[in-house]
């Protein structure tokens, strides 16, 4: 076991829990309600086991293995993420979210709790996730893309919005409450989307239309090649065992 490198400046509470190998930059407060993953690093100015606006929501802020969370960064208590966590800067989820492996949230990306989302899912900088919001494996959320959630504002209402596995949607999207977006969708840049999406198919416009389907859409590279499903051709960051059966899916 190596011991945690915590800065002077941090203040974290006896009763988190730190594991192995853990560093916790200048500045940083870790609340008791706190479980830190062996080789976790977590910047300055954070704040981690924020105390949720409703205690019955609390409990405990668990981060997986090998997490990355850079600085100024506000995680609330009540919310679990499994290993590689990786953030940019200054963002901030609210309790009750529950997130698989490898998940990448960019700089000042804002999720408000009580979603669910997969594995491997990749949330460019300012993306703004409503509560309820559900969303599945392997999907692409592009800069200053919305998840909304409330029917009638204001309202005590909220219907979430259903994000299925591979989805990828394009910069500046709203995704109205309530949708579902099938799974391998592509949602096009400034859309607005206000009823359910069908697998495999792109939807353009405010508010969208079905286009084509993904795989009319050809590569820019000159070999005509379709660009959709992209985990036909694109494999950058994911593990080779993924991307074996991503090519055995194709090949064969």
């Amino acid at each position: 076991m190596t011991a945690a490198s915590i800065h002077p400046t941090a203040l974290v509470d006896d009763q988190a829990i730190i594991g192995s190998n853990v560093a916790i930059g200048p500045y940083t407060i870790v609340h008791k309600n706190v479980s830190l993953g062996d080789n976790t690093v977590i910047g300055s100015h954070c704040e981690l086991g924020c105390p949720a606006s409703d205690a019955a929501h609390g409990g405990m802020l668990s981060i997986g293995k090998n997490s990355l969370i850079r600085s100024h960064s506000v995680f609330y208590e009540g919310s679990t993420f499994d290993q590689n966590l990786t953030t940019g800067h200054r963002v901030t989820v609210r309790e009750q979210t529950r997130a698989g492996k490898n998940f990448q949230i960019g700089t000042l990306g804002d999720i408000q709790g009580h979603c669910r989302i997969g594995d491997f899912v990749r949330f460019h900088s300012n993306v703004h996730v409503g509560q309820k919001s559900s969303i599945g494996n392997f999907v692409w959320i592009f800069p200053y893309v919305v998840l909304t959630n409330d029917p009638h504002p204001p309202s005590e209402v909220r219907m979430g919005v259903v994000v299925e596995d591979f989805v990828a949607i394009a910069t500046m999207s709203v995704i109205l409450p309530g949708a579902t977006i099938g799974r391998g969708a592509l949602v096009a840049a400034h859309s607005s989307v206000a009823r359910d999406v069908a697998p495999d198919v792109v939807v353009a416009g405010s508010p969208a239309k079905f286009v084509c389907n993904t795989d009319a859409i050809k590569m820019k590279d000159g070999s005509n090649a379709s660009a959709y499903p992209w985990r036909r051709h694109f494999h950058r960051g994911y593990p080779p065992d993924q991307v074996l059966q991503w090519i055995n899916e194709f090949t064969h």
